[in-house]
């Protein structure tokens, strides 16, 4: 841990503040601090962070309203504010030595496998039976009912951990990627003058990894 903190007067008590709760109040004060910066209460005219956040915000709504419909309002600060975080961590991990807290397996696990059983807690306690009917193909012959009702519910349940997963492993791929290619072109650059020019071709190649890179992270 970074920070430790011990008292003997309250017993066991303990806190601590590793890397990873670092970096996610840093990310925390970076979103509230982009949103503050982009308010435009005060002015007529609205500045270009207000304008570049109005136009995340109304292309999160749009996808929001189409995937949910008339309820979109309820579940849009949740959405929102989770794209957010996800979005800011993974750009502030792509920077230098600095840590990606969605490397975390628990972050990611965390997050998807809470909201998922959110979201069926909600929407068993709207639907009530007729949830259940989701898992049943339309049209099925009833004989393959049962296999077919254990085959959705595997799928259904496996999202709240594939959907961790893949931001898991998506982001630790890329930065793993990168550091081998970039400790092995910093040996090519050392090595004489005439490898140091021929590795500029492959230096280009890394560029674009690296902005493929950026483009996995939003």
């Amino acid at each position: 841990s970074l920070l430790g903190f011990a008292s003997a007067l309250i017993g066991n008590f303990h806190i601590s503040l590793t890397n990873f709760g670092l970096y996610s109040l840093i990310i925390l004060f970076i979103v509230i601090g982009l949103h503050i910066l982009s308010n435009n209460e005060n002015s007529l005219i609205p500045s270009k962070w207000s304008i570049f956040f109005e136009s995340i915000y109304v292309t999160v709504l749009s996808m929001v309203k189409s995937q949910i419909g008339s309820n979109h309002e309820i579940f849009l600060p949740l959405i929102y504010s989770l794209f957010f975080f996800i979005l800011i961590s993974n750009l502030v991990g792509n920077i230098v030595y600095n840590f990606a807290i969605t490397t975390s397996a628990i972050l990611t696990l965390g997050l998807s496998v809470i909201i998922f059983l959110g979201f069926t807690i909600l929407a068993v306690s709207i639907h009530k039976f007729n949830f259940f009917g989701t898992f049943v193909p339309e049209g099925c012959p009833l004989p393959l009912v049962p296999l077919l009702v254990l085959i959705e519910l595997a799928s259904y349940c496996s999202r709240a951990i594939s959907l961790g997963v893949r931001l898991f492993s998506n982001i630790t791929a890329g930065h793993a990627l990168l550091a081998i290619l970039s400790n092995f072109l910093f040996k090519m650059f050392t090595s004489s003058v005439i490898i140091f020019f021929l590795t500029l071709i492959p230096f280009g190649l890394f560029l674009g990894i690296i902005l493929l890179e950026l483009g996995v992270s939003v």
